[in-house]
């Protein structure tokens, strides 16, 4: 069976039965203890921790899921991966115990003519939490399974939360028998290879604490009402129906494996090492493919950094395979094939997952080559040092600062004949990971208390938005919160945040910011100053009373400052256009990373993998300009998702959409999944100025405009400047351009002439400079005080002049040249010197201190600085001694 079938089935199953399917989400949902989604329930935590209403009582989706904790033991065995799919069917308050247990025995053990898996009853197992009897009961009265098959297991590996307070509860997990080829008798209590966990059912019911029942600590309470979460492996099904003994021989996978082996010429299966290159290849292309799909690029920090080492363990297994060519966008296209049926997405956005793989691969195969001579240069000085081991901490800074990965570090070192210290390797990879833990910790913020807005809204309901057509409404006071506390009545001087019936303040959301202005009411007035959506559906207002007092259950009327947010909303609209004219200029690849739509000026963020030139910007901005002269109108409308990506709308990475949307549309140039305000027609804009662009990370750009009036001002005061530019050189403005040019090119010409007589002045000077030379101990010294400012490479040129000058002589030449509060020095000597063991680098620890500096270089030639002018001669009369020291 296929795992395309083997998902769809699930789904069939599930909405049969009530369910409403829920699509897969993004990998990157908005969740502060998430790096990626790692489970079919996360999208669905808003619900199972209460803070809003469920929209349906019985769920059933196929998630992707990327897990990364343990990427360095992919591939070693077939256990492994970093993506797969959770299947799962979810309650919210409805069916429990009962009816989760009997929908999984259903749709495993039905013949697979009838639409289920058809498994052999006979080779099911389950466990159970030590403490649930109750889950033993209905297994053996609903089932089949006698009596010794069902385990009891204790809370470490049968009990689930989510690892904060909260929801959690009793699990029950179903396993498969296959066979004695696998492994020892006895259930999955004695062997889990052999008997393989498919499915886990999650009974929540009771409300953890500070601590963990997983570690032995009771549950605070029961939950009043009880859920069903579960998770289906949807890989390790594949690989039991499709009759093959792990993921990476499965249909989904086994293709990109095949790929590596037509690449590398050589055979899965022939060696261990070859087999744990392949594993890691097949595995690593999926999910960075899928990853990308959803927007990560790579980076150094966070999701960026786990991208980065999955693509860069890929070029170096390949590597290792003996292949040195590009071949990351060939993997990608061979994971586009075989995940686009059930994630179409994969397929729509190829051209930017295929250039984000093809750039970073050439990115990495750079850093290779120049990590590649550091590696050298280590070797050889481990060698002349007369030993076998490359140290611990070059292999560390091999791998952390270029991406090399231990293994290739082993295998190099092992060509030159050396081995590593792979235990200081080990020691200080893991005082890395302790100091990502701890780092981690202090920026986790688990689940904010938000009892009392969920109290709010579930007492009330949603929040009425009206701003989309009233910017004045008036509206019912029904919670007030001073301090975190609810409170009858706020007075003057006061902030709150405030909850209304109904509102026309936008809440900040979708890169736009929040309405500001005024609530009145008949006994008090205050200022809104942020609106935000603490639980979805739920319009906070932060207020500061400025007179009276503003009571619960009283009416107010809520004004929105117009201006301000006709001019955020002129922002807001332009952002679409410059996202059209990009995504023109570019294709799919330029998806937008980010915005924020403020009064007068937009922020727009998008991806690209090639570097973005000016003229490209020109065009864009060109383009967006031309097209308000036609005033299209701006529409808003409600339809499904599936209908609004038929038409073409575009969606956002990271975005969290139901199965009903809002689609903005600017004409048929911007289609755009939106909730926030719009202009109503685009001429509205006025006139839209890039103003600048930057790269803000690896395949990341940054583009900043003014918009409407902003735009105006900033446009006039740029012909006022360019005004008084060519009033200054005399000119009509259409030849500054020239006239600045002309100028420049004669100050440039000026100061290499002026910079030639400077050197020439000092060099002037060593004839004199090398007359003063006297011996000590039989070595020719000049060291001297020069003049004041003479830079870095001038002091150099001087200071191997007056060397050059001592003649065949052992010659030590050390000359300090005072600026301000600075002081350059160069230190030289002449080859008989050197062969007295006299090295320029070394002289400069000797004297180094009295001028407050440091410095170093070559045996010829070393130079430095310091902070001390005053101690040049001191430093002079240092020289002079060490001289005499080492005689």
């Amino acid at each position: 069976m296929e795992t395309h079938e083997i998902r769809n089935r699930f789904l069939r199953h599930f909405t049969s039965a009530e369910h409403t399917e829920v699509p897969s989400a993004s990998l990157i949902l908005d969740d502060p203890n998430l790096l990626f989604v790692n489970a079919g329930m996360v999208q669905f935590k808003p619900y199972f921790l209460g803070e809003v209403p469920a929209p349906y009582p019985r769920a059933t989706s196929v998630q992707k899921c990327v897990r990364t904790g343990d990427i360095d033991e992919v591939g070693k065995t077939t256990r492994h991966n970093t993506f797969f799919q959770m299947a799962g069917n979810f309650s919210f308050g409805d069916y429990f115990k009962e009816g989760a247990i009997t929908y999984a025995w259903d749709l495993v053990t039905k013949s697979q003519a009838d639409g289920g898996y058809g498994f052999d009853p006979g080779r099911i197992w389950v466990t159970v939490f030590e403490h649930d009897a109750e889950a033993a009961a209905l297994w053996s009265k609903l089932t089949d399974i006698p009596p010794e098959r069902i385990q009891y297991r204790n809370a470490e590996d049968n009990y689930w939360d989510m690892g904060v307070p909260g929801p959690g509860g009793p699990c029950s997990e179903i396993y498969y028998d296959r066979g004695p080829e696998y492994g020892r008798d006895g259930g999955p209590v004695v062997d889990e290879d052999r008997f393989l966990e498919i499915w886990n059912l999650v009974f929540m019911q009771d409300i953890r604490g500070e601590d963990p029942p997983k570690k032995g600590f009771p549950p605070i309470g029961e939950l009043p009402k009880k859920n069903i979460d579960t998770g289906m492996g949807v890989e390790r099904v594949a690989y039991l129906l499709q009759g093959v003994s792990n993921v990476y021989e499965t249909d989904l996978v086994r293709p990109v494996i095949a790929k590596a082996e037509e690449i590398s010429g050589r055979s899965y299966g022939d060696n261990h090492p070859d087999d744990v290159r392949f594993r890691v290849i097949a595995d690593h292309a999926r999910s960075g493919a899928m990853l990308i799909g959803d927007g990560v690029t790579p980076g150094n920090e966070a999701r960026g950094y786990v991208l980065r080492r999955l693509l860069r363990r890929i070029v170096r297994s390949v590597r290792l395979l003996g292949v040195q060519e590009p071949v990351l966008p060939e993997f990608a296209a061979v994971v586009r094939d075989a995940m686009a049926p059930s994630y179409p997405e994969i397929a729509r956005d190829f051209e930017r997952i295929n250039d984000v793989m093809a750039q970073e691969e050439e990115t990495f195969l750079a850093t290779l080559t120049t990590g590649s001579k550091i590696f050298d240069i280590a070797a050889e000085k481990a060698k002349q040092a007369g030993s076998s081991i490359l140290a611990g901490d070059k292999a560390f800074q091999l791998h952390d600062t270029y991406g090399f990965p231990i293994d290739l570090t082993l295998e190099m070192a092992a060509e030159q004949g050396l081995e590593v210290d792979e235990d200081g390797f080990r020691s200080l990879m893991e005082q890395q990971r302790e100091r990502a833990k701890a780092d981690a910790a202090t920026q986790k913020t688990g689940h904010a208390d938000l009892s009392a807005y969920r109290d709010l809204l579930e007492r009330h309901g949603e929040t009425q938005f009206l701003g989309y057509t009233d910017l004045q409404a008036t509206a019912k006071v029904l919670g007030l919160l001073h301090d975190g506390q609810s409170v009858a009545s706020v007075r003057e001087g006061q902030k709150a945040e405030l909850v209304l019936d109904r509102t026309p303040f936008y809440a900040e959301s979708g890169g736009q910011i929040a309405d500001t202005g005024v609530l009145i009411g008949s006994s008090g007035e205050a200022k809104v100053l942020d609106v935000q959506k603490n639980v979805p559906g739920l319009f906070v207002h932060t207020v500061e009373v400025i007179g009276g007092e503003i009571g619960l259950d009283t009416e107010v009327t809520g004004s929105v400052d117009e201006a301000r947010r006709m001019s955020i909303q002129r922002s807001h609209s332009a952002t679409h256009l410059v996202h059209a004219a990009v995504r023109g200029a570019y294709g799919r690849r330029a998806a937008q990373a980010g915005s924020l739509n403020s009064p007068g000026r937009m922020r727009f963020d998008f991806t690209s993998p090639k570097s973005v030139s000016a003229d490209v910007l020109t065009a864009v901005e060109e383009e967006v300009n031309e097209y308000l002269v036609n005033d299209v109108e701006v529409q808003s409308y409600t339809t499904s998702m599936d209908k609004a990506l038929e038409m073409g709308a575009v969606a956002l990475f990271g975005e969290k959409y139901g199965n009903n949307v809002r689609v903005v549309d600017m004409g048929e140039y911007s289609r755009e999944l939106c909730g926030g305000t719009h202009v109503e027609r685009i001429g509205q804009l006025g006139l839209v100025k890039l103003v600048s662009d930057s790269s803000i990370g690896s395949g990341v750009h940054r583009v900043e405009a003014l918009v409407g009036k902003d735009a105006l001002q900033y446009v006039r005061k740029e012909q006022l400047l360019v005004s008084q530019l060519a009033g200054t050189f005399k000119v009509p403005t259409e030849q500054l351009p020239e006239r600045i040019e002309d100028v420049l090119k004669r100050l440039r010409d000026a100061e290499k002439e002026i910079e030639t007589l400077r050197t020439q002045q000092v060099l002037g000077s060593a004839g004199e400079l090398a007359g003063q030379a006297r011996d000590v101990d039989g070595i020719s010294l000049v060291a001297a005080k020069v003049a004041e400012g003479i830079d870095a490479g001038g002091l150099r040129k001087l200071t191997g002049e007056v060397r050059n000058r001592l003649g065949s002589r052992p010659g030590i030449v050390a000359l300090f040249s005072p600026s301000e509060e600075k002081v350059s020095f160069a230190v030289a000597t002449t080859a008989e010197a050197r062969d007295k063991g006299f090295a320029a680098g070394k002289l400069v620890p000797g004297f180094a201190e009295a001028i407050g500096g440091r410095g170093g270089g070559k045996p010829d030639l070393a130079q430095g600085g310091g902070t001390n002018p005053a101690g040049i001669e001191q430093a002079i009369h240092a020289v002079e001694a060490t001289i005499r020291d080492a005689a």
